[in-house]
């Protein structure tokens, strides 16, 4: 391998889209290790879905939904902001709202110049993956940057949940 070759392989801005899952913080337990070793930043993107406007007295209007939702996810990320500055690891986020998640992802990886992305196929997602099919599937097919996959197996029922872990991010 030719000198310039690896030294363009070195990431410097690291992509990892979060969704707060157990899986989507071992991604970011990863990505901190790779940032330390690379001395690389972070962004943390979550993407809250947009979702059809309907309402009724049972369902509050979808901009107070999609308010609440960006709301939180912002404290949650700040959480992790804040343990990544910690360890040194320079780092910055964003909350979106998107009806395409993985275009979305797309969007913020050309945005911010990022160059590694690491992202986890396992998450919180419900019923998304059988309707619309897998955000990681459509990332890896899209994505122009090198890429980590990590397939995170679910947890046990006996298992630690993150909020039992020392290691909580959010």
């Amino acid at each position: 391998m030719s000198e310039n070759h690896a030294l363009k392989s070195i990431p410097k801005k690291i992509l990892l889209p979060v969704d707060f899952s157990p899986s989507s913080q071992t991604a970011l337990e990863t990505a901190a290790d790779l940032a330390l070793h690379f001395q690389a930043e972070i962004f943390l993107v979550n993407v809250v879905p947009s979702f059809s406007a309907f309402t009724s007295e049972y369902v509050p209007p979808q901009a107070q939904f999609q308010q609440e939702a960006k709301t939180h996810a912002e404290q949650r990320l700040a959480k992790a902001l804040a343990v990544l500055t910690s360890k040194g690891i320079k780092a910055d986020s964003s909350v979106e709202l998107a009806n395409d998640i993985a275009g979305c992802i797309m969007e913020v990886a050309e945005r911010e110049h990022i160059d590694f992305l690491v992202i986890s196929t396992h998450g919180i997602s419900g019923w998304h993956p059988l309707v619309f099919g897998s955000v990681a599937e459509k990332v890896i097919k899209l994505v122009q940057c090198p890429l980590l996959l990590l397939h995170s197996a679910e947890l046990e029922s006996n298992e630690k949940t993150p909020s039992d872990s020392p290691k909580e991010w959010w």
